[in-house]
């Protein structure tokens, strides 16, 4: 599965820079949401391919977004990283659990960042 559209989901606008800057840089193409409603508004109409989510915005937080895209049929396959600055095992164990499928404690290192991005549209191409 190739990854090219890419949905970052985080209310900071420093980390929206952040991270859209890595990776436009790096080949893709970025759309951003400020939150877990803007998320799922967004994903429904762009089809991006990979989520960037936050943990902590107002209204939904990340777990609840993640989990909310993974147990809808529509949406399931998509895949998630969580990027957020809650840097606790059990945050990261809570997060995979709602179905992210990966867990990045900010600030993200961009060479991690691209690793796991890397890694998913790998393992898309046997699990999707």
């Amino acid at each position: 599965m190739a990854i090219n559209k890419i949905l970052i989901v985080d209310d900071s606008p420093t980390e929206r820079l952040y991270l859209t800057d890595i990776l436009v840089k790096n080949g893709f193409v970025v759309s951003t949401a400020v939150n877990g409603d803007e998320a799922i508004e967004r994903i429904r109409a762009e089809r991006p391919e990979l989520i960037l989510m936050d943990v902590v915005m107002p209204g939904a937080n990340g777990f609840q977004v993640t989990r909310a895209i993974a147990r809808d049929p529509e949406l399931a396959g998509l895949p998630v990283i969580i990027c957020s600055s809650k840097n606790q095992e059990t945050d990261r164990i809570w997060g995979m659990r709602q179905g992210a499928r990966d867990y990045l404690v900010k600030p993200v290192d961009p060479e991690r960042l691209l690793a796991s991005i890397a890694a998913l549209a790998t393992a898309g191409s046997v699990s999707a």
